[in-house]
């Protein structure tokens, strides 16, 4: 059995890409459900029913494991089997259809208010085309308190900026619009003036907001500028995305939607 197993930790690492510590994880929780099944007399895992899975389950439950380390044990019985009926090695996987505990998650605290206004500073350190553009994408992320994927989905011509406020699409409501006031924006317009011309690399690019090759912003182009920004503000262990969002809609005056 720990040959196979050994041999699906191998794939894990160069076929799949999975990391040194994804991988570690896999090790330690299936060499755990090897040791259960060996003790229960099985040698091959061609032996192993959905009735041992659902005893090793019910052992780790017995043994005080929380419901999210249960959850990633079954996780990856699953992947394992999954492997091994791919490769021939056994016909059926016992875990087919088995659930996972369902692990209740805590929405995340909003950031105190003090800590995202300093990580809302950490652009103005630099006089760069795109620290002007972050500095204008945190400040509208926080004024309007839209998702990640809203903000780097704009257009130019999503934008509508009148003499007293700036409106844009909030699709996650059915492209209706928001509308925020233009003062509480005000790195926006030096965005748009300043840096994007810069950045802009064609006269016909749409996106609002563009990295360095001039093309619009990923998603992970963001959390990486956002990384950047929170260890400099010493808040690295604090922001994450959904934090992040968190924080903005609970702090932020709430738009007025229209249409």
């Amino acid at each position: 059995m720990r040959e196979k197993l050994e041999t699906y930790l191998n794939h894990l690492a160069t076929e799949n890409g999975s990391s040194e510590n994804t991988v570690a994880a896999y090790k330690n929780d299936l060499v755990q459900l090897a040791d259960f099944l060996q003790e229960k007399g099985v040698s091959r895992w061609s032996e192993v029913d959905r009735q041992l899975i659902l005893s090793y389950l019910i052992n780790l439950r017995e043994r005080g494991y929380a419901l999210t380390t249960v959850a990633r044990k079954t996780a990856s019985a699953k992947s394992l089997f999954r492997y091994l009926v791919d490769k021939g090695i056994t016909h059926n996987a016992p875990t087919e259809n088995l659930g996972s505990p369902r692990v209740r998650k805590s929405p995340p605290r909003p950031l105190p208010i003090a800590q995202v206004k300093e990580l809302l500073k950490q652009p103005d350190k630099y006089p760069t085309p795109e620290a002007k553009r972050d500095k204008a994408m945190l400040e509208l992320l926080y004024a309007s308190g839209m998702q990640v994927r809203e903000l780097i989905s704009l257009d130019l011509d999503d934008l509508n900026i009148q003499r007293d406020s700036v409106s844009y699409p909030v699709r996650r409501t059915k492209d209706r619009t928001g509308t925020i006031s233009r003062d509480m924006l005000p790195s926006l317009q030096r965005y748009l003036e300043e840096a994007r011309p810069q950045l802009a690399h064609r006269k016909d690019e749409k996106a609002l907001f563009l990295n360095r090759l001039g093309e619009r912003l990923t998603r992970q182009g963001f959390w990486q500028i956002l990384k950047s920004y929170a260890r400099e503000a010493r808040l690295d262990n604090l922001v994450t995305l959904r934090a992040l969002g968190h924080s903005f809609a609970a702090h932020s005056p709430k738009p007025d939607p229209k249409g």
